[in-house]
């Protein structure tokens, strides 16, 4: 599979990182079997940049999944990215700190954090990428699309937010694409690998109530589009229907796609079916999303 390696890399802050301290923790880059590429202990975090020949004014940022542990960055990003340049879209890997109190003051805010610093970064150089700044998306897969979706109904300030110019913009996406992702953090429905990586082993009703993105949705969310297999045995599929649930009662437009098979983490490619997510994607974004790509 291949890599990412020749694409432009931006570091996400300009000097220090915000929500840092000193410590051995160093990132760690394995190569799995194909060459696919998973990175844990980030403390740089980055986004790739992958422009299209003809880019059609639309960005998308991409949040890979893994737990809060780790990020699989080719499945989930990289090739990702390269499909949606096939569309004229501009594609951005974001790269995110995963949560370590040994390198982090707060980890809990630190992939937050990182996210909306993305979004407004892409924002801000927008006219640089040939961008509509009011057409900025977020994907997130798994663990990255329970970050994508807190992105996506947080409004609030969280401790590291930049300020002077960059603070002014803003730092929530026009549309959201979650794929087979962590949604709610109750214990009926959590993914408790996740949960504990970014909240610890005890957290309290008030933080799990904070990171339940389907408990934060109001009529201020952004459109969303969601995937999920029904036999999903890491993430149970019940999240999207309840995200899905939530944004139908606050009237936000949202469209699910639901497969009886294909377990989790299957990326763009669900083996047990040949309707094609993708497709059904693209028809979202040209339909519903301010015209993000354009007609066939």
């Amino acid at each position: 599979m291949a890599t990412a390696q020749t694409q432009p890399v931006l570091p996400l802050y300009d000097g220090p990182v915000p929500n840092s301290k000193p410590s051995k923790v160093r990132e760690v880059v394995e190569k799995q079997a194909g060459g696919s590429i998973r990175i844990s202990n980030v403390t740089e975090p980055t986004l790739t940049v992958f422009r299209p020949a003809q880019p059609n004014g639309t960005a998308v940022i991409i949040c890979p999944g893994g737990g809060y542990a780790r990020l699989a960055m080719d499945h989930e990003g990289y090739d990702v990215a390269r499909r949606l340049n096939d569309w004229g879209i501009t594609a951005f890997v974001l790269k995110y700190r995963l949560p370590n109190a040994e390198s982090q003051t707060d980890k809990s805010v630190v992939p937050l954090l990182d996210a909306q610093q993305a979004l407004r970064l892409v924002r801000q150089r927008s006219q640089e990428y040939g961008l509509n700044p009011a057409r900025i998306g977020l994907m997130g897969f798994s663990a990255g699309g329970h970050l994508a979706a807190t992105a996506g109904t947080a409004h609030r300030v969280v401790p590291g937010n930049p300020v002077g110019a960059l603070s002014a913009i803003s730092a929530v996406p026009d549309f959201l694409m979650l794929l087979y992702p962590v949604v709610s953090f109750s214990d009926s429905l959590a993914h408790l690998g996740s949960r504990t990586n970014l909240l610890g082993e005890h957290p309290t009703a008030a933080q799990i109530q904070l990171y339940s993105a389907d408990a934060q949705v109001t009529a201020r969310t952004p459109p969303v589009f969601l995937v999920h297999a029904q036999d999903d045995a890491v993430v149970e599929v019940q999240n999207s229907l309840r995200f899905y649930e939530t944004c139908l009662y606050h009237h936000v437009p949202v469209e699910m796609h639901l497969y009886p098979k294909g377990g989790h983490g299957f990326g763009m490619h669900n083996a047990t079916t040949k309707d094609e997510w993708m497709d059904r994607l693209r028809n979202w974004l040209v339909a519903g999303c301010a015209k993000a790509v354009p007609p066939r």
